[in-house]
């Protein structure tokens, strides 16, 4: 159990130095007084913002003057050289607080202590905080450490002048956020536990099966349309997050195609509410993808979702057919794996196991396969990790590194079916590319002195 520690202060920064050290773009303060090692306080954002989220813990003070060099100092810090050269000509010296900042219930204040800023308010109650939540994990922390004390340029200087570019955009463009959150997490400044919050945009997916039991209650009572319509619009959304191509020139309705998805290969889909999937429903999906896509049909891969049982003579014609029958349960299973885990789902693979007839279980294997996947390489992502923390240099600022054999032996001591270098080597390369930043690569004379080190965990939802 964490020890738990008493505070009765607040140091009051500026809105964007708290919300930096909240981020872990930085692990530095500069208040206007000289903090003790050990002291610890909450942060309180003075000029704009009503609430504390953070509390802090200083590792280190230094005074710094304008014979030390700024340019660097500038690099490792979310202050510009110019910032730093008024300072001192205000004051002299740069007082430099190292600060361990940890997560902590977030409660109220009172705004606007303009005055204050950079200095020590009294907190109407004291705060009982632990140091269960860092923002910055133990050997992160002790590397930037290490590089702010001895003014070593950063490693990745290339990404970090990316996230300060698209830093503003992510507060309101969805894609920048994404972007800047991945930069984060591989540079260190955040974790994935930190950031990975539930999309809000992304809540209907828990209701994809809701809607489906929903079209069955609506359909007995003879509401047909609005049966249909609100779960075709879901089926429709669902492909699309798979990374289907939706044609929305066909929307269903009366004697309409419900669903035709142009890539990355045709489909044709037919959704169907109530409680029985009746005998017709292939004629119809036939006969309405000839109608429309005569060209396309035969060879285009074809779906029925309903939440409705089948009847046998529907079983029957979907397999003459080639169409496969899925229930809305299994698509928002499909779903909710492409959304935790992006790109996951592979829709050629998909498609070979949309087999013909109800082909629930055949998309569950494809879906748990994906998972397996998915658990050997957060395996061997934790392999290096693991490697990592038994290394002792903790405070070195390059990340301890090591060869296929060294992972591949740490592996196997604890996995099975055992792994030859060969496979190791092939997942360590995809988990080291840019593209996934969960390991970093020193490249070698051949692959087999190839060297890796651990950079984020990949967390499997």
């Amino acid at each position: 159990m964490n020890q738990q520690f008493s505070i009765p202060t607040a140091l009051c920064l500026s809105a964007p130095d708290v919300e930096a050290l909240i981020q872990g773009r930085t692990i530095v303060a500069l208040p206007k007084m000289f903090i003790r090692p050990g002291q610890r306080f909450a942060l309180y954002p003075a000029d704009s913002s009503v609430s504390i989220k953070v509390w802090a813990k200083c590792e280190l003070c230094q005074i710094l003057d304008e014979t030390k060099p700024l340019d660097i100092l500038s690099k490792l810090t979310i202050w510009t050289p110019k910032v730093l050269k008024e300072i001192l000509q205000k004051q002299q010296y740069l007082f430099l607080a190292y600060l361990r900042v940890y997560q902590l219930q977030e409660i109220s204040v009172n705004p606007n202590i303009q005055e204050k800023l950079g200095k020590f308010v009294s907190l109407p109650n004291s705060l009982t905080v632990s140091e269960e939540k860092p923002v910055i994990n133990d050997r992160t922390f002790a590397q930037r450490k290490h590089q702010l004390e001895n003014r070593q340029p950063p490693l990745h200087p290339e990404l970090e002048e990316l996230q300060s570019a698209i830093a503003s955009l992510a507060i309101s463009q969805p894609a920048a956020k994404q972007l800047d959150d991945d930069i984060k997490v591989f540079l260190g400044w955040s974790s994935d536990k930190l950031i990975k919050q539930p999309d809000a945009n992304l809540a209907w997916i828990n209701d994809i099966a809701k809607l489906g039991d929903r079209s069955i209650e609506l359909e007995e009572r003879k509401t047909n349309y609005l049966a249909g319509t609100d779960f075709e619009n879901v089926v429709r959304d669902s492909l699309e997050l798979l990374g289907f191509t939706i044609d929305y020139a066909h929307k269903g309705g009366a004697g309409g195609l419900d669903l035709f998805c142009s890539k990355p290969y045709p489909l044709f889909g037919e959704c169907k509410a109530g409680r029985k999937i009746p005998n017709d429903t292939a004629v119809q999906l036939l006969n309405l993808g000839m109608l429309r896509r005569p060209d396309l049909f035969n060879q285009a891969a074809k779906l029925i979702i309903g939440p409705g049982e089948p009847t046998t003579q529907l079983q029957d014609a979907a397999k003459i057919q080639g169409m496969a029958i899925i229930k809305p349960e299994t698509l928002q299973k499909l779903v909710k794996l492409q959304s935790n885990h992006r790109n996951s789902v592979d829709l050629f693979k998909l498609k070979e196991y949309l087999k013909a007839g109800q082909s629930d279980e055949e998309v569950e294997k494809y879906i748990d396969q994906v998972y397996t996947d998915i658990s050997l390489r957060s395996q061997i992502i934790t392999a290096v990790k693991e490697l990592s923390e038994q290394d002792n240099e903790t405070s070195k600022p390059i990340h301890p590194s090591f060869t296929v054999t060294e992972i591949r032996v740490h592996y196997n001591a604890t996995h099975n079916p055992r792994l030859n270098d060969e496979v190791v080597h092939d997942l360590l390369i995809e988990l080291s590319s840019p593209l996934t930043g969960y390991l970093g690569r020193i490249k070698g004379s051949d692959w087999n002195s190839d060297r890796f080190y651990f950079l984020r965990d990949l967390l499997i939802n």
